[in-house]
This record gives structure tokens, sequence and C-alpha cells, in this order.
């Protein structure tokens, strides 16, 4: 991953609905990168290998269910440029999750790209290997607490905060944890322990007013546009405005 991304500002892109249509939609919305959700969301690994040719106008990015050697690599096979890595606790697991990515010497990844099932070249392993991009998320007071030794985790690219994860575990709503400005505070120590390793400091928002606080804290790689949201949202206010309007007529009758 290129160092100018531990300074300069990346907004992105998140995909939960599991659909090519939908990564392709998400990853033309402007934002930097698009994240394909396989934890949470409704990416399964043939969703993901559809997904990921259909997004590919941006970078594309895989939230894996696990820490495992084989869903990050079978995301990596699939042709993403990353993958995101949840509840890593420790240095030990971010190192792991990092040498998964990449192949001999630097790591244990497996040969096996899906590329050529698609008649597309593949990409050499020493290429791969300086491409691919390593997120590790911290949602947890142990990997809060072991986060200058994540951050600095050979093969560790970007440490993500899950806020929702971390505000449950650390017994608080997610807008006191964006707020919180109390010395040693979690976000203020995950930010100072990527700056001084390097590394970038990635979060998810979901939405404006929580990204304006990461941003505002110092975290440079931030999801802010979520696919089910902004149908939600977007449907609900389109039909409420649609709705007042029809009755505004017959009001002033």
């Amino acid at each position: 991953m290129s160092t100018d991304a531990t300074s300069s500002v990346q907004i992105g892109a998140w995909s939960m609905l599991g659909t090519p249509a939908a990564a392709s939609l998400m990853s033309r919305v402007g934002a930097d990168w698009v994240v394909l959700d396989s934890q949470h969301g409704l990416y399964d690994d043939a969703g993901v290998i559809a997904a990921v040719p259909a997004a590919s106008s941006v970078p594309v990015h895989v939230r894996v269910s696990a820490n495992t050697p084989a869903l990050i690599g079978r995301a990596l096979d699939a042709g993403a440029a990353g993958v995101i890595v949840p509840m890593v606790q420790d240095a030990t697991e971010a190192a792991t999750a990092a040498s998964a990515c990449r192949y001999a010497p630097e790591g244990t990844r497996s040969w096996g790209p899906l590329a050529a099932y698609r008649g597309e070249p593949t990409v050499p392993p020493a290429e791969a290997n300086a491409r691919v991009s390593c997120a590790v998320m911290v949602e947890t007071p142990a990997a809060v607490a072991d986060v200058d030794a994540i951050a600095a985790a050979p093969g560790v690219d970007i440490v993500f905060v899950g806020p929702f994860d971390l505000s449950i575990a650390l017994g608080m709503d997610v807008a006191d944890l964006l707020a919180d400005r109390t010395p040693g505070n979690p976000l203020d120590r995950i930010v100072t322990a990527c700056r001084a390793a390097g590394t970038v400091a990635g979060a998810f928002a979901g939405g404006r007013d929580a990204a304006d606080a990461l941003l505002g804290r110092g975290f440079t790689w931030v999801a802010v546009a979520v696919d089910t949201q902004l149908i939600t949202a977007a449907g609900t206010a389109l039909v409420a405005d649609t709705r007042g309007a029809a009755r505004r007529p017959e009001e002033n009758r």
C-alpha cells in the first residue's frame, strides 16, 4: 500500500447487499474504494467472486468473516485489492492476517488466483505482494491495549476501527466513544499508534456525522456510504416528500 495513504484522506463506500449490481453501483458513487462485507453483509464466497470484477472501477476490499488464511486468500484470489480482518486482538493475530495476504517469502498465501477463470492475466507474486492491503480491525479493549504493537506488526497497512463493536465492548454508546477526549481515550490512542508506525488509521463511519468526528480525530481512511442505509434513507425521504406534496393541494381546497 502506498505510503502516501497514511496522510491523505480517502473516503470509502460499503456494500452489504451481496450482489454484483449493488457492488457496481457503490463503486460509482465517487468513493476512493469500496468494501464488500462478508462478515455482517450478504456476500458469500460466490458473491465476492462475482462482485469484485463488477466493482473494479475502484479498489475493492473484502471484509472477511474471520481471521483465517483460507478466507483471506479466497478474497484475494477473487481479485480484491485487500482485506479487512475483524476482531484482531493482538500483534500476533495481526501478523498472522498480514502473512496470509502475501506469498512467500513475505507470507504464507497459497497460489491460486481466479483471474484465469475469467481469461485474464494473473498478477505475479512479487507484484501482488507489493499491491495488497491488509487492514486489521481493533474492536475490543484488549486490542486497544495492544494497538501500538498491532499498528507496527509486519505487513499491517491499516488499523481499522469498528466503532460499534468497540463501543459495546467498552460499555458506552458510539456517540460517547466518538466524543471521548479524556487522556488516553481509545480513538486518540489508535491514531497515535498508527502515526508512530506509519500505518493508516481507518474506521467505519456509516454516516456524515460520524465521519466528520472520525476525520476530526485524525482517521484518514473512512467508510461513509453504505448501500442499505442509502436505500432506506433516500427511499423514506422521497416517499414522505411525495406524499406530503400530494396532500398539500387537498389542504388548500
